[in-house]
């Protein structure tokens, strides 16, 4: 079933699949919510899955000119609401986990398990907020090309060439978003909160996927807040960088599908 919700008159797009306990699927920064598609349906056999479209992206529209993690974690309770979803287990990619923590911080109670899908708790150094903010003048100088090179560079060499079909589909996806909705998500990354508080103090279990090739999060960094939660669990992918989900499907499914039993 795909729906619209409203934050502030502005269009939040949804799809929800399946019957049972509730999970909640968010996507990362240039995605949407297609990228769960695969996911969806297998976990829909055993569950309520309600994939989001974050502000900007997708079928979603721009609610703000910076997209904070706390305004894109609003949204996604506004859908929850919606559904009169109480409880959830969140699954987040990149920046669908920087969401998902945000979400966690504000409404701890509704988060039955929390899945960070290559992404992570800390904050951006000085120097990755700078380089946040030059990426935001590419943007506004020429999306297109910014996008057709950023979506590849997210996955292996070896993989960026196994996956040229399904890399031009993200490119292309991408290309549907507005310059200010790419440059309001990049801008809300910039300015996010060191969370691995979070981490720490969560009461539900917590799953990473991370992939050692990931230029997004160095290993060292992933293995830190791996030792965070008192209730952890890690899928640790040595020929993969920040696609999991089409680098190494079938073990990223199989570990998501396990989590969220666990979590149930």
């Amino acid at each position: 079933m795909e729906d619209y919700c409203y934050y502030k008159n502005f269009k939040i797009h949804y799809n929800v699949l399946g019957s049972g306990p509730a999970v909640v699927l968010l996507h990362g920064f240039t995605e949407s919510l297609d990228i769960w598609n695969d996911f969806a349906e297998g976990l829909a056999v055993s569950y309520r899955v309600v994939a989001i479209d974050l502000p900007g992206h997708g079928l979603s529209e721009c609610v703000s000119q910076v997209h904070t993690m706390e305004i894109m974690a609003e949204c996604v309770k506004l859908v929850t609401d919606t559904l009169g979803i109480k409880q959830c287990v969140l699954i987040g990619h990149s920046m669908g986990g920087y969401v998902s923590l945000a979400l966690t911080a504000i409404y701890p109670g509704m988060v039955k398990g929390l899945g960070l899908f290559h992404s992570h708790a800390f904050a951006d150094s000085a120097e990755v907020i700078k380089n946040r903010m030059r990426t935001n003048n590419l943007i506004k100088k020429n999306h297109y090309n910014f996008l057709s090179g950023f979506i590849p560079s997210l996955f292996t060499s070896e993989n960026e060439k196994k996956f040229v079909k399904e890399i031009n589909i993200l490119v292309q996806g991408s290309k549907r978003m507005k310059v200010e909705a790419v440059v309001a998500a990049n801008s809300g990354m910039a300015e996010r909160c060191d969370r691995t508080h979070i981490l720490k103090n969560a009461t539900c279990p917590v799953l990473f996927i991370t992939g050692k090739q990931d230029s997004r999060l160095s290993f060292d960094k992933a293995l830190e807040q791996i030792g965070l939660p008192s209730d952890s669990s890690a899928l640790i992918l040595g020929d993969v960088a920040h696609m999991g989900y089409l680098e190494a499907k079938e073990k990223t499914f199989h570990a998501v599908k396990t989590f969220i039993d666990r979590c149930y």
